[in-house]
């Protein structure tokens, strides 16, 4: 055989054989879970205003009307211009079938960040008074998510590395270094209170009422880590 093709023939066997050792490293995969639970201090409201006429402009006017409003009483309020802005715009043209008629609608939806939970049932009722008509979504949030979260992310790599040190000590064995490890996205979402809540459902009254329950943030993180085994 060639000498020059020898040496290649001894390379490729090296190499396969190399490749070889390093899928049959021992290893072990483990995921682990990180929770923390938060009190909230900060409430996402999604709120809406809607009016309906025979003619586009007029209809287009009435919520710019409500828009100045609303706009106007959060700065009075207190709310940062930051803490608000708005979604969604849209003019249609719609068909009253009861009186057969076309007619236009204008919707309009925002968003407004509350930082002072003690001020949500003030800053609603104003905003009802001011012409808002829907409550499309409220999120309870915390101001210090990123701080929960690197807590949950060190306490999803303890208890993977718990989880390992588990499997393998009944083996007889140890954990090495982790070699790969996996952040499996998570969604830190609060919990909903309202999906679509409509002002005119409200029951007026003197007497004070809890109108939202405030409960607790549960921000989760999940990762998959793999260990070498000693």
């Amino acid at each position: 055989m060639n000498f020059k093709l020898l040496i290649l023939v001894v390379f490729f066997v090296l190499t396969a054989n190399g490749q070889d050792q390093k899928v049959l490293l021992p290893q072990v995969s483990v995921t682990g879970e990180g929770k923390v639970s938060v009190v909230p201090d900060q409430i996402l409201v999604t709120i809406g205003f809607q009016n309906s006429g025979k003619d586009a402009k007029e209809v287009k006017s009435l919520n710019d009307e409500v828009l100045d409003k609303v706009v106007k009483f959060l700065k009075k309020s207190g709310i940062a211009a930051t803490d608000f802005k708005t979604n969604t715009v849209s003019l249609r043209k719609g068909y009253d079938y009861e009186k057969k008629k076309a007619n236009y609608i204008a919707n309009q939806t925002l968003t407004v960040t509350i930082r002072d939970l003690s001020k949500y049932d003030t800053i609603m009722n104003g905003l009802s008074d001011a012409g808002i008509n829907t409550i499309q979504n409220v999120e309870l949030k915390s101001s210090k998510i990123e701080e929960y979260e690197r807590e949950a992310r060190k306490m999803a790599i303890n208890n993977a590395k718990q989880k390992a040190l588990d499997y393998v000590t009944v083996l007889g064995q140890k954990i090495g270094k982790a070699l790969v490890i996996t952040d499996n996205l998570q969604s830190n979402t609060p919990r909903q209170f309202f999906k679509s809540y409509d002002m005119a459902m409200s029951v007026e009254s003197n007497e004070k009422k809890d109108t939202l329950a405030i409960g607790e943030i549960e921000i989760v993180t999940n990762v998959t880590v793999i260990f070498s085994l000693e």
